[in-house]
């Protein structure tokens, strides 16, 4: 999908356990165009910048993994609680677009 002119692109910065929780689970989005690579190339040294479509692909994606107890047998592990700081973070950005 390609922006238009009227679509508006949020600056996000993930880095440290929350990113590498995130690429994890970038297999889940090889049907997203583009954005399972670009968050498995993503450093997290700059803000990435997010359409509305890959926050609700991110979301989708965040959620499943933490309701899987295969993914996160522990709740109470550091991943998970990364994983689940990034999905309540992504949900507030994800309100600016309404």
């Amino acid at each position: 999908m390609k922006p238009g002119t009227r679509d508006i692109k949020l600056q996000i910065k993930i880095s440290g356990e929350e990113l590498s929780e995130l690429q994890r689970h970038t297999w889940q989005m090889s049907e997203a165009f583009g954005l399972d690579t670009r968050i498995a190339n993503y450093k997290g040294k700059r803000p990435i910048g997010l359409y509305s479509w890959d926050f609700d692909c991110l979301l989708i994606v965040i959620e499943y993994s933490l309701d899987d107890p295969k993914e996160y047998p522990d709740k109470n592990s550091s991943g998970y609680k990364a994983l689940k700081s990034l999905f309540e973070r992504l949900k507030v950005e994800y309100k600016k677009f309404e």
